[in-house]
């Protein structure tokens, strides 16, 4: 069985859960860095992304993040997980794990907007997706490797690089487990290519 592991630092970590089981899958709140030799693949959970930054770094997440993807295992992040994995984000100097090559601007839809539910077709995933954005970031800019899978208003709100997978959408939040499902695909495929 896939083993995905939710970091457990803040966010809907108990919504990644719920999804991760009912896709048929063990789920494992990550909150010490030696769990992630345990599990197949990470999910970064939404919260808010600076205050996620300095936990992971003073829990030694940050490095031991980049090593898990090094190793060749899917990392997905939503919403705030997107700006973490992240190789800019607009007006900060500083960048959080560089896992993919995009530029994301955080709270990007404005404040009269913070909130607001979206139907998608979504690359891999299907058709009228229902997605939930909270505060969302939007992906600027994309690096040749990456593969827009989908736009709101002419926005990449999900995107694909290898093995590394990002939403600005909160896809936890229905019952509509489509996209995690992809997620644990890429799993599943991940583990089969590393032990061949």
């Amino acid at each position: 069985m896939n083993v995905i592991g939710v970091l457990a630092l803040q966010g809907a970590v108990r919504e990644h859960i719920r999804s991760i089981e009912a896709c048929g899958a063990a789920a494992v709140e990550i909150k010490r860095v030696e769990q992630l030799s345990e599990i197949d693949g990470l999910i970064i959970p939404g919260g808010e992304s600076t205050t996620m930054q300095r936990l992971m770094d003073s829990y030694g997440f940050s490095d031991a993040i980049r090593e898990f993807g090094r190793q060749g295992k899917p990392v997905f992040g939503t919403c705030a997980g997107m700006i973490l994995m992240a190789n800019a984000v607009e007006g900060q100097d500083s960048r959080h794990l560089g896992l993919m090559d995009i530029t994301v601007a955080r709270n990007a839809f404005g404040r009269q907007v913070a909130s607001f539910e979206a139907t998608l077709d979504i690359t891999y995933a299907g058709d009228g997706f229902h997605a939930v954005f909270i505060r969302a970031p939007y992906i600027t800019e994309a690096g040749h490797e990456v593969e827009g899978l989908a736009d709101y208003q002419k926005r990449m709100v999900a995107a694909k690089q290898g093995h590394y997978l990002c939403t600005a959408f909160h896809p936890e939040l229905t019952d509509d487990h489509r996209f995690i499902a992809y997620f644990i695909e890429m799993v599943e495929q991940s583990k089969n290519s590393l032990a061949s």
